[in-house]
């Protein structure tokens, strides 16, 4: 399913100070593979939202309770602020085994 505007990346902690500077945490909920969700300009307002470069983002993709990382590498300059992810590192799944 492409990116819709109506249901854009939520920001969970903002600009707080880490090891590497200044950062964001936002979150992020979707049927789309993290393939999918890393193509380069994918969220296409993120600037708009207040995503910088640096900022982190949980993606849960929500038919397979799959969660991926992704770092927020560029954003565009140009209206309305696409950004690029990083490519995700799974992180948690929604299986079980023990």
């Amino acid at each position: 399913m492409p990116y819709s505007t109506s249901t854009p990346p939520r920001l969970l902690a903002p600009s707080f100070t880490n090891v590497t500077g200044e950062m964001s945490l936002w979150g992020y909920d979707t049927t789309d593979t993290a393939a999918t969700v890393d193509t380069a300009g994918y969220i296409t307002n993120g600037g708009a939202l207040g995503m910088k470069v640096g900022d982190l983002m949980y993606c849960t993709v929500t038919g397979t309770g799959v969660i991926t990382t992704h770092r927020v590498v560029t954003v565009s300059a140009t209206a309305p602020g696409a950004v690029n992810l990083g490519d995700g590192t799974v992180v948690g799944s929604g299986t079980n085994t023990d």
